[in-house]
């Protein structure tokens, strides 16, 4: 059949909660190899190791132009998760490389994993269980939910979501932006749409859920988050690199901001000073990793590796919107 081609799987982890991807490509007789660094890979790592393979089952290591020079094999890229900020689409289809995603599958842990830090941190739950850790007893005042105004930037899978999320606590003022005005959104929820200026400015709490391009990277600067009210919470469960990181250190060290929640940084795994702001909580870009959308997103990945190996048709593949952005630098 096709025993001779060949799947690199450098997404971790990858099987380890449901055996299903891996049972599939050996049903398939298809040979993989999971990522043997077991870590993010940077460039020189994924560049020594992809030579062989036919196809790449990926995470958000970054496919570069100089990777794919070096994969004389490759004929397609499949994404475990949405982003494709890590892929250089325009070398790809230079290439006559395929590229597909698996969009829809991580939203709903996303969406939770977003609501779940706007409660942790209006309540300073972070904060009291460090303390609660170092022998303090604090009892800190919070605010809920329904008494907040939410702004949310970016009404795509996930943003609607948390939209979804919300209507189940009361009755939030929530103000909203995107590129553009979205019909079924004011029908579904009692929202307002706003210029992301007035978002940062008369929110209590900014969510961001947007892809990162040329036009989002570095969005949120030092001038944006001292526009926000200075008991302010921002969350970043989208990709690293759209708030400047060394602007949000600066702004919280001198005591503006009462908390932030990022899960996703611009180098991956972080190592950097925010880690010294107690009330800025920190997670390692754990926002799919709910284990039903975990397992989702590899299937659905491992489906299309399948697909394309036995010369079916993708049911996954990037859109040509996608490439338009990163032809266009956006």
């Amino acid at each position: 059949m096709i025993k001779s081609k060949k799947v690199l799987i450098t997404t971790v982890p990858f099987g380890e909660k449901n055996r299903a991807p891996l049972d599939m490509l050996e049903s398939n007789n298809i040979e993989y190899i999971i990522n043997p660094f077991n870590k993010k890979l940077t460039e020189s790592e994924l560049e020594g190791l992809i030579s062989d393979f036919d196809v790449v089952i990926a995470g958000t290591e970054q496919i570069t132009s100089k990777v794919m020079d070096a994969a004389s094999n490759l004929k397609l890229i499949s994404r475990v998760g949405i982003g494709l900020d890590s892929v250089d689409l325009l070398k790809a289809e230079k290439l006559d490389i395929a590229v597909s995603y698996t969009p829809d599958a991580p939203a709903p842990a996303v969406a939770e994993l977003t609501v779940g830090m706007m409660l942790t941190l209006l309540r300073s739950v972070h904060v009291s269980n460090s303390q609660m850790h170092l022998g303090k007893w604090h009892r800190f005042f919070g605010k809920r939910l329904s008494e907040v105004t939410i702004g949310i930037i970016g009404i795509g899978r996930i943003g609607k979501g948390v939209l979804e999320h919300l209507k189940g606590f009361g009755n939030p003022k929530i103000l909203v932006n995107d590129i553009s005005i979205k019909d079924d959104i004011n029908n579904k929820f009692n929202v307002k749409w706003s210029s992301k200026e007035e978002i940062y400015k008369k929110s209590d709490i900014v969510s961001l859920h947007l892809p990162l391009t040329g036009e989002t990277k570095n969005m949120i600067k030092k001038n944006h988050l001292l526009s926000m009210k200075t008991d302010a919470i921002i969350i970043n469960t989208s990709r690293g690199g759209i708030i400047n990181e060394s602007d949000l250190y600066e702004v919280m060290k001198s005591g503006h901001l009462s908390g932030a929640a990022i899960d996703v940084f611009n180098e991956e795994p972080y190592n950097g000073p925010l880690k010294e702001i107690e009330r800025c909580l920190l997670t390692a870009h754990m926002g799919s990793m709910s284990i039903d959308c975990r397992a989702r997103m590899e299937i659905e990945a491992t489906e299309e590796a399948v697909r394309f190996l036995t010369g079916k048709k993708l049911e996954g593949r990037v859109s040509e919107g996608e490439y338009e952005v990163q032809r266009r630098g956006l």
